[in-house]
């Protein structure tokens, strides 16, 4: 198959891009750089620098190329930061989709997989989460993410583009040579494993009062060669139905100090942490059930123990900076 992955210079969407090269697709990887570098793309890869709000270069691109399916990972993803800078995650996240299904449909290209997130859920009313859940985001990053499910169904409704949306939790952990590298760094792993290599002082905590077994946030973490299969699946999925949702994880959530304490086991080294307020818009538990993609596509994670997707990361955060 001819891929267009948008966001392919970034963690997940660049791991997504190496696996269909390693069976055999011809992918094109359309990214703006503005969190990554170019030496993330994998070099088998087309490469087109450029927006996914540049409606132009994305019709020129559609037109050189009859792709046979598109992966859209292209977006702003720090929950926090949402809180602060609303309009740039509506900016980049929702009105750049749109961009992007227009040009689809000026071109003839009916496949999208979308790079979705559980933030759709807010503060669910029950765990594991399931697909049919209330939608109500608590931070503006999960409403943008949902607003373009929103404008997908109603163009799979009228136009008949076929899409599917993935939604996932925590992603973690790093396949051979290629491991998560933000710019900057925000994510719960990689700061850990920071201050394990002695290029932090310590981890922060936000909040030690939520409703759980010790006080700070529960989450699911999937780890990234195991959600990359679920995009290649849902793709694959695409050519006998026209619309699929689905939630990625591993079906157990860990705390913040689980997930501390986890890599202490694996790198053997003393973690210092510092307790901070809660963060706004921060639910206190998002764990998935995976279930329906289990039963319709067969999907199954290889890596379900925290220990082991913490040692992947961990491996490649140490080669990282050597």
């Amino acid at each position: 198959m001819k891929v267009l992955v948008s966001g392919g210079a970034g963690y997940i969407g660049g791991t997504v891009a190496r696996l269909l090269l390693s069976r055999g697709h011809d992918v094109t990887v359309y990214d703006n750089l503005c969190h990554s570098r170019r030496l993330a793309v994998p070099h088998q890869a087309k490469f087109v620098e450029g927006d996914v709000a540049d409606r132009t270069l994305l019709e020129k691109t559609l037109r050189e190329k009859r792709f046979d399916g598109i992966m859209h990972f292209a977006a702003l993803i720090e929950a926090g930061e949402s809180m602060v800078r609303p309009e740039i995650y509506f900016r980049n996240n929702t009105v750049a989709s749109l961009t992007l299904l227009e040009a689809m449909l000026a071109t003839g290209h009916d496949r999208l997989v979308f790079s979705s997130t559980a933030a759709c859920y807010g503060e669910p009313e029950s765990t594991p989460i399931l697909e049919d859940a209330r939608l109500k985001p608590t931070n503006p990053y999960g409403e943008s993410k949902l607003l373009v499910e929103q404008m997908l169904g109603w163009m799979n409704a009228i136009h008949g583009l076929r899409y599917a949306s993935l939604r996932y939790f925590n992603v973690a952990g790093a396949i051979a040579g290629y491991g998560e590298a933000h710019e900057p760094e925000s994510h719960l792993i990689p700061l850990i494993l920071d201050v394990a290599l002695g290029r932090r002082e310590k981890i922060k905590i936000f909040g030690q009062d939520y409703p759980t077994h010790d006080g700070t946030c529960i989450r699911d973490y999937i780890h990234v060669e195991d959600l990359a299969e679920a995009h290649l699946l849902a793709l694959g999925a695409l050519e006998q139905r026209s619309r699929v949702i689905y939630n990625i994880g591993n079906g157990q959530g860990f705390t913040v100090r689980e997930v501390i304490e986890s890599a202490r086991r694996v790198t053997g080294r003393p973690i210092q942490v510092e307790e901070c307020p809660r963060r706004p818009g921060d639910p206190a538990v998002l764990v998935a059930s995976s279930e329906k993609i289990k039963a319709e596509l067969g999907w199954k994670p290889k890596f379900a123990e925290l220990d082991k997707i913490v040692a992947s990361a961990w491996e490649w955060h140490q080669k990282r900076y050597a």
